[in-house]
């Protein structure tokens, strides 16, 4: 999984999480305005299965339709980033995205090709709703969909803080196990 966040702060808390949950994860920060022209060659070089671009965001009010991208500080920024992660991986399952911030424009961010994004009632979101939603969709078996009402009541924002789309998990069982503690017998030839 690859985390890239444009507040370094949020991001060690994000990364300290993942570790206590066992989501294997390389973190970056990014500004918001960089991450569209980076996550094409960070994508070529980590290949993930999940992508998290948040940080900060925001409806600047005094402008005006709460419909129109331009009056949010950083939600052209995530919906460009997604675009540009759409052309490195084109598929939902081969790669999982959720992207934004604090009352970013959720259905801007679904219609660039997110899976997963904030916020559904332009809220302020918690730094590890994220997270949690990473860490679903890393547990969830490969052959169930990942239940986006289920992913909601995980985060601490709920349905008013995150959305999405289905989407199919990206955990791979693996039988069977191997035998700890035993090494191969060899057998000798008696004469």
């Amino acid at each position: 999984m690859l985390h890239l966040d444009g507040d370094s702060d949020y991001l060690k808390k994000c990364l300290n999480l993942y570790r206590r949950l066992s989501v294997p994860v390389v973190g970056m920060h990014l500004r918001e305005a960089e991450m569209a022209a980076s996550v094409g060659s960070l994508l070529a070089k980590v290949a993930p299965d999940i992508l998290i671009l948040t940080g900060h965001d925001g409806l600047i009010k005094r402008r005006g339709s709460v419909h129109s991208l331009a009056n949010y500080r950083h939600s052209t920024h995530y919906a460009e980033a997604v675009k540009a992660a759409r052309r490195y991986e084109k598929h939902l399952d081969g790669l999982v995205i959720f992207a934004g911030g604090c009352q970013s424009h959720f259905e801007a961010l679904l219609e660039a090709g997110a899976n997963f994004a904030s916020s559904p009632g332009r809220i302020m979101i918690h730094t590890y709703d994220p997270v949690f939603v990473a860490q679903m969709i890393a547990y969830t078996p490969i052959g169930e969909t990942v239940d986006v009402m289920e992913v909601a009541k995980r985060t601490i924002t709920g349905i008013e803080g995150i959305g999405g789309l289905e989407t199919r998990g990206g955990y791979r069982r693996g039988m069977p196990h191997s035998l700890e503690n035993q090494s191969p017998q060899i057998m000798e030839k008696s004469d």
